[in-house]
Order: C-alpha cells, then sequence, then structure tokens
C-alpha cells in the first residue's frame, strides 16, 4: 500500500515537473526543474530496485547534463524570446 502511494507521489511529481519545464519561460528555472525531473526518474528507477541504472541517472541526467545547460545559458540569455547580447 506504501509502495503504491510512493510510485503515485513520484509519478504525480513527474508530471508537475513536465509541465513547470514546458511553461517556464526562464531558461534557468526550466533547467533546474529538469534537473530535478531526472532526480525523480532516478528516484522512481531505485524504486523499481535497479539502483545501478538510477546511479546512473543520477550522475548524468540530474548532475551533469544540468550542469551543461546551466553554462549554456550562462553564454545566451536568460529569458526565452530575448534579444541575444
Amino acid at each position: 500500500m506504501i509502495e503504491t502511494i510512493v510510485h503515485l507521489l513520484v509519478l504525480f511529481g513527474l508530471v508537475g515537473t513536465a509541465l513547470m519545464v514546458f511553461f517556464f519561460r526562464d531558461l534557468l528555472a526550466a533547467t533546474l526543474a529538469a534537473g530535478f525531473f531526472s532526480f525523480l526518474v532516478a528516484l522512481e528507477f531505485y524504486i523499481l530496485q535497479a539502483p545501478d541504472v538510477a546511479i546512473s541517472q543520477a550522475a548524468i541526467g540530474a548532475g551533469l547534463t544540468t550542469a551543461i545547460f546551466i553554462i549554456a545559458i550562462r553564454a545566451t540569455t536568460r529569458y526565452e524570446g530575448e534579444e541575444s547580447r
């Protein structure tokens, strides 16, 4: 019963963060939401008893990809639709 509730909470969190990524116009906020989405995917993999996949997802998806996106945003504009520098 508790496992089902945790699964549902993670799945609702995934849907919520995916909507945040879609609707945010601030690219930094969208990148952080995407990083949190990747963290929730890693948590779901861990709950599904795939810890090796969860570690890979957390390291690459939530960590490295988010860092690369933040570095790329620093080199461009932060808000969608702004004129470039």
